[in-house]
């Protein structure tokens, strides 16, 4: 099994290593990286799990190219290809009340950077018919961007709590999946109680399941 050689270690200390060394990847090392996920992600996981779920509702990140995200667009590409029938579904979010609002995500849909540089759908009152917004609860599974997880599915992110709050919206049965470039750590030891842990984490290397 791969480990990080971080073995314990605190949120804020985890989100300042794997910041840095994220950005130092090239975006050749990240494309490299991403598309390993996403076949991972088809051969080990999708392609098993997708046919069982209780609805047809995913959603997913679009990348933070900036940051150095895991690319998801071989993922969502893929599944409009291969599974037409299930629905992707992105966030656009609101600073005000810290929430994630999501929308249908098609192929059409015209998407816009926020000031995070995080891609959206555009959802005003003149693409009403064209972008359609989906509850928390209808999802059964979700992709989830990540700064570092641990062994027990655990994750970091960048510490506003937006995927906190809409992961516990949605139903119990909805399957948390975290998205990594890293190998995960063994042990993040300030974990809150409003931290909901993951089902799975896949790597470039393997699909973790906890």
């Amino acid at each position: 099994m791969a480990v990080n050689s971080k073995k314990v270690a605190r949120k804020s200390d985890l989100r300042q290593q794997f910041l840095a060394e994220r950005k130092a990847f090239s975006a050749n090392e990240v494309e490299r990286r991403s598309l390993a996920i996403a076949e991972l992600l088809y051969r080990g996981f999708v392609i098993h799990v997708a046919n069982r779920l209780s609805s047809r509702y995913f959603h997913t990140f679009l990348p933070i190219v900036r940051q150095n995200e895991v690319n998801t667009w071989p993922i969502i590409h893929r599944i409009w290809r291969e599974f037409p029938e299930i629905t992707i579904a992105v966030s656009v979010t609101n600073p005000v009340n810290q929430s994630l609002t999501n929308y249908e995500l098609t192929p059409e849909a015209v998407l816009i950077e926020n000031r995070w540089g995080i891609p959206e759908p555009v959802a005003n009152e003149q693409q009403q018919s064209d972008v359609s917004a989906v509850s928390s609860e209808q999802f059964g599974m979700v992709f989830i961007p990540l700064l570092a997880f641990d062994l027990h599915g655990h994750r970091v992110g960048y510490g506003e709590g937006y995927y906190d709050r809409f992961l516990a919206e949605c139903h119990p049965d909805c399957l948390k999946v975290g998205l990594s470039l890293f190998d995960p750590v063994e042990l993040i030891d300030d974990i809150e109680e409003t931290d909901v842990p993951l089902n799975a984490c896949i790597t470039p290397e393997r699909v973790f399941a906890f």
